[in-house]
């Protein structure tokens, strides 16, 4: 901190001084307001305020990770697995800690089997929320579309707070819309928004447009862009519901309000090169590139420098992504054709 000249546990001590403590109902009061909110840094810290004096450890150590997960921190949010395993105060709490350890490094079927085991044990929400995840991941038949649906309903069913029925209730009202249930999802959706999932005007937004209704559409993402603390998402998704000069003010105020999101500079870049001015869309992807050089961005970028006859710096970003992933067959394909053109 300030340079290095100030250790950040000294500063936190300082500010600590200054800061009001809250009494362990505050805490959770504050962190319904802030989840509701869609304040993910908000809802972080006053999970770090509860584990300097909550006994039940675990269960925050999961919220925690939740919201890391969120916050594009896997490797943060693994860690609060791994310490909310340690401090479950129950097995069949440790074995829902345990799948979710094992669901997040690719073993679903490994996951499965903890939540079986840990519902032998107990019903809980948590166990039939992790078993109806690892099931849907670990299966591509579509019966088990069913079975993941009873599963989110004996969820429903078992003691929880809203802060998680919230969010059993937004994910089974996507397995309702992706098999065409529209009427099912809106309700799910609407059930969520009742008890302060704000993320669901999302979900029913997706509704709307299913419906061929784009201004109900627009109207959803538009509450919840009133609702929520961080909107850049919900303004990116928005921008998905109107035509094509809102779509690029909606962009705009995304790259305002979160310059790293790829989303806006790719559509920016497409619409360019729509009216003919490619410089200018390849300079619009070198803004992207320059925070995220992705496959895809190089790959797109590269297509422009071949389509404006700019050979050499379209080799250059197929020679570059292909150190990244040698075996991507577009790049591969694009490269082939680009170098066939060399002089």
């Amino acid at each position: 901190m300030i340079g290095g000249r100030v250790a950040a546990k000294q500063l936190r001590m300082l500010v600590l001084e200054n800061v009001e403590q809250w009494t362990p109902a505050d805490c959770w009061m504050q962190l319904y307001d802030r989840w509701s909110s869609v304040d993910d840094i908000g809802s972080l810290s006053v999970i770090y305020q509860m584990l300097e004096s909550e006994t039940a450890k675990g269960v925050l150590y999961f919220r925690q990770s939740l919201l890391l997960l969120r916050l594009n921190c896997p490797e943060a949010a693994m860690r609060s697995l791994q310490l909310a395993r340690e401090h479950a105060a129950s097995d069949h709490e440790r074995l829902v800690y345990e799948g979710w350890i094992l669901y997040d490094t690719g073993h679903c079927e490994e996951g499965l089997q903890k939540a079986e085991a840990s519902i032998a044990i107990q019903r809980s929400f948590e166990a039939f929320f992790l078993k109806a995840y690892a099931l849907a991941d670990s299966s591509l038949d579509p019966s088990t579309t069913a079975t993941v649906v009873s599963l989110l309903e004996d969820a429903l069913r078992c003691p929880s707070d809203r802060l998680r029925k919230g969010q059993a209730l937004n994910n089974l009202g996507s397995v309702y819309v992706d098999c065409g249930k529209l009427d099912l999802a809106a309700e799910c959706y609407i059930n969520a928004l009742k008890i302060g999932h704000t993320r669901a005007h999302q979900g029913l937004a997706r509704v709307h447009f299913l419906r061929n209704n784009r201004v109900g559409a627009y109207d959803e993402m538009t509450k919840l862009i009133e609702k929520a603390r961080n909107n850049a998402s919900a303004y990116e998704k928005r921008s998905e519901y109107c035509e094509r000069e809102l779509t690029k003010t909606d962009l705009q105020m995304v790259t305002k309000l979160d310059p790293l999101r790829v989303y806006p500079y790719r559509y920016r870049a497409a619409v360019l090169m729509d009216n003919h001015k490619e410089k200018e869309a390849v300079a619009e992807l070198t803004r992207a590139i320059a925070f995220k050089a992705d496959l895809n961005l190089l790959h797109l970028r590269a297509a422009f420098h071949e389509h404006i006859g700019d050979i050499s710096s379209a080799l250059r970003d197929c020679r570059a992504a292909l150190l990244v992933d040698p075996n991507h067959q577009e790049m591969l394909e694009l490269h082939h054709r680009v170098n066939s053109q060399e002089p």
